[in-house]
């Protein structure tokens, strides 16, 4: 699949839903995945990376020179503006939205959670068939999901908990082939399930102490499930797609156990009915959907165009 020549506003585009997945990465209980879904690019995303998986274990069994025509198929310059945008808003987006996370977290929270209703209201028309086995997985996923969440109460480290590494490399390699296939799945956060798998302070700490040893065990993590996990992913997309949409509303449906806004915005998974701050997180709520549609609208339109951006 190499690469056409296209306009450079095709990898400004690009950029920019780089950087907008970024941002949704910064966010606990949303993930760039969804982000990705919402702008059509998931399929040719996940194609992306397991062709990249595949060059991985072309080189491992010494097949060099299949190595070099898989090179040329993944479409770099469209992989790279990605990835740019998305480090772009990490980098540039992470303290303001801590900030406002903090300042404005009920606000915050009905913003984000509007933002997921719109996506699982696109999520939802890329069925092929509605049938009894599709919502079966919807709810089935969605229910396991929100009681998973629930098994922790907050979605933040404790403040002033010590960022130190105590955990072995094995263990640091399996959290980063677990969190990074969170990442791509859309409705969870990468970060989140560090925090639930205890994992995120030490990674910070690794971090902080530069301890490279427990980085390259955690990255190794990384591209191991990357790889297992994208390949897996593509063969059911390719093969099984209804079931596969299906499965993913339904991760969006139990995330949003994070998103509700009250009591305390995403930093909480308790539930309270709405209370003290209600007409702003509901109009930013409406507003959140209504932008996502919108932007949905405006990517279809403009993927129909000769020249597309796209």
């Amino acid at each position: 699949m190499s690469e056409t020549r296209r306009s450079p506003l095709t990898y400004v585009a690009q950029f920019a839903r780089g950087f907008a997945m970024g941002a949704a990465d910064i966010v606990p209980g949303v993930s760039g995945g969804t982000v990705a879904l919402v702008l059509g690019i998931y399929d040719r995303l996940i194609r992306n990376i397991r062709t990249g998986a595949r060059g991985l274990r072309q080189v491992l069994t010494g097949r060099i020179t299949d190595f070099r025509q898989t090179l040329r198929d993944i479409e770099w310059v469209w992989l790279i503006s990605l990835l740019v945008g998305i480090l772009v808003a990490v980098f540039a987006l992470s303290s303001v939205l801590e900030e406002l996370l903090h300042d404005q977290p009920i606000a915050m929270a009905g913003l984000f959670f509007g933002l997921v209703v719109g996506t699982l209201w696109i999520a939802f028309h890329l069925l092929d068939r509605v049938d009894s086995t599709a919502i079966g997985i919807m709810l089935g996923v969605g229910v396991a999901l929100f009681l998973l969440l629930g098994l922790r109460e907050d979605t933040e480290v404790a403040e002033g908990t010590a960022e130190v590494v105590t955990q072995p490399f094995w263990v640091f390699a399996l959290a980063g082939a677990v969190a990074i296939c969170a990442m791509i799945l859309p409705g969870i956060s990468g970060s989140f399930i560090l925090v639930i798998l205890g994992m995120y302070t030490e990674v910070l700490g690794a971090v902080n102490d530069r301890d490279f040893a427990s980085l390259a065990a955690f990255m190794v993590g990384c591209i191991i499930g990357l790889a297992l996990f994208s390949t897996l992913l593509n063969h059911l997309l390719e093969n099984h797609r209804n079931q596969v949409i299906a499965v993913m509303i339904g991760l969006m449906l139990g995330s949003m156990r994070v998103l509700w806004p009250w009591p305390n915005g995403t930093s909480t998974t308790t539930l309270s009915a709405p209370a003290d701050e209600i007409a702003l997180p509901i109009l930013l709520a409406v507003a959140g959907a209504a932008a996502v549609i919108a932007v949905e609208h405006f990517s279809s339109r403009v993927g129909t165009m000769p020249d597309s951006l796209d």
